[in-house]
């Protein structure tokens, strides 16, 4: 279990826990909302240790014996709620591990810290259940709600939540982690920030990916070739594409990220702005090649591209005709 220290960004969320701590304004319940992998569950535990070390810190000690606990899961009064059917949390779920549990004291701590993951799970009625348990809670009980969409809880709810909405990461923080813990080279780094918007388990998983690298490597292969091939091979490119049809907004957002780039260039005819440095002599070329007005068309293009494939319009005719607008601009 990591401390504050081992988070990567949200230092606003990590001030408002230290803070609620330090001025003894711990409030009842807590929503944590944002993407998965964003960190919701570190930031979680680390204020759930936060509130139960012998210390009586703004942040767990990790010396203290609850500290230990909790670094072990083993920390009787952080209670992890879980449930069987892998997409609800049941009437049931809330009442056996919250409802009937609430009402008994904490076994060695100030606080019994309810972390409630995946909480966009929960049903109307599991929701109602919490609701009367939020309503009314014990003095000593602090209930952390986790999801990736906390607008899909009653109103009820959110007004008598505190809600703490994740925000991005800037890349230059990811970036800086991912060359420390991954040693990977920079400009891959590069690529991963970008492409994880902001969210650090993403970029994580995306710097091991091997999958990752193949599929920006097909998308960078044919965005320099395209200039190059006839209408005739087109069926060609459209096939490679293909191959990644399930990523294929992943596709897409690599080739965005090219385009902006080649308009960065040039905007500013520098290269240490762009996230394809190793392809600097490439977007050079094309920057020099294409107008602003051109540049822009093929990134309107993406984008209608992905909405025409979300509204299941014909794969090969989609793909195809974002080809030929990126051939002729």
């Amino acid at each position: 279990m990591a401390g504050y220290k081992d988070i990567i960004g949200h230092e606003q969320m990590i001030t408002h826990f230290k803070n609620a701590v330090s001025q003894d304004k711990v409030s009842h319940a807590y929503i944590i909302n944002g993407p998965d992998g964003s960190g919701k569950m570190m930031l979680a535990e680390a204020f759930a240790t936060a509130l139960q070390c012998e210390k009586k810190g703004t942040e767990g000690c990790m010396e203290c014996h609850s500290c230990k606990q909790a670094a072990s899961h083993n920390q009787p009064d952080i209670i992890y709620i879980s449930h069987e059917k892998p997409n609800t949390i049941s009437v049931d779920d809330i009442r056996k591990q919250m409802n009937r549990d609430i009402g008994v004291r904490p076994y060695s701590s100030p606080y019994k810290v309810y972390i409630v993951d995946e909480a966009e799970k929960l049903n109307q009625q599991a929701q109602n259940a919490l609701l009367k348990t939020i309503e009314e809670p014990p003095a000593y009980a602090v209930i952390l709600l986790l999801t990736t969409n906390a607008d899909l809880f009653l109103p009820t709810i959110l007004s008598r939540c505190i809600r703490m909405d994740l925000k991005p990461v800037p890349n230059d923080k990811i970036k800086e982690y991912l060359m420390k813990n991954y040693q990977i080279p920079d400009y891959q780094a590069d690529v991963c920030a970008a492409f994880s918007h902001g969210n650090v388990g993403k970029a994580a998983k995306l710097a091991v990916s091997e999958y990752f690298n193949e599929l920006k490597d097909s998308a960078v292969q044919l965005m320099k070739r395209i200039k190059d091939i006839d209408v005739y091979e087109m069926s060609e490119a459209v096939k490679q594409i293909s191959e990644y049809k399930l990523s294929v907004n992943d596709y897409f957002d690599i080739m965005m990220i090219w385009y902006r780039d080649v308009l960065m260039y040039k905007a500013t005819m520098d290269i240490n702005g762009l996230i394809f440095k190793e392809q600097a002599y490439d977007i050079k070329k094309q920057a020099s090649r294409s107008s602003y007005h051109g540049i822009q068309e093929i990134l309107d293009a993406l984008e209608k591209a992905k909405i025409r494939l979300n509204a299941n319009v014909n794969f090969d005719i989609v793909i195809e005709l974002l080809l030929l607008k990126m051939k002729e601009n």
